[in-house]
């Protein structure tokens, strides 16, 4: 419900699996799909599910883009109502490690603990640049070199 992509299609492909296996389509009325698109998308305690989410350990950024995890961030911190700037940093430490080390250890320019708004930007900052990183590096040390190799002409040896 509160993160992008996934469980609707994973949803839905296992309806039409139960119509494959039984040849009857599992949803026969509208009250039928209501009824279930209900139980699967509307948890029961909506605001204890958004609370454990943030103050347990599993909510961290791990594969998610970085645009995604603040999406998904804010709007868990927003649908939990916190307002304590100090707690949302402090809820914001699921970043990928790399990240994290790099925004908490700045000795310049380190983001307060009472402004999340600029630990967001710092975070996504740090992100793009590790990002550029990486694509630097990958095109940096797996691309073949294309200079053809030639034999050495005579004189060009040092010892010739």
């Amino acid at each position: 419900m509160f993160f992008k992509g996934g469980h609707a299609t994973k949803w839905s492909k296992n309806v039409f699996c139960q119509e494959a296996d039984t040849s009857v389509f599992p949803i026969q009325t509208w009250g039928d799909f209501k009824q279930q698109f209900w139980i699967h998308f509307f948890p029961v305690n909506v605001e204890a599910d958004i609370i454990n989410a943030l103050e347990g350990a599993s909510y961290h950024q791990g594969g998610q883009t970085m645009d995604n995890y603040l999406d998904n961030f804010q709007a868990l911190v927003s649908n939990a109502g916190y307002m304590d700037l100090q707690t949302l940093v402090v809820k914001f430490q699921g970043l990928r490690l790399g990240i994290q080390n790099q925004i908490t250890t700045m000795l310049y320019g380190r983001p307060t603990n009472t402004n999340s708004n600029i630990w967001y930007k710092a975070a996504w900052r740090i992100d793009q640049v590790h990002l550029a990183n990486e694509a630097f590096q990958s095109v940096l040390y797996s691309t073949p070199s294309t200079s053809p190799v030639r034999e050495p002409l005579r004189g060009d040896h040092p010892l010739s």
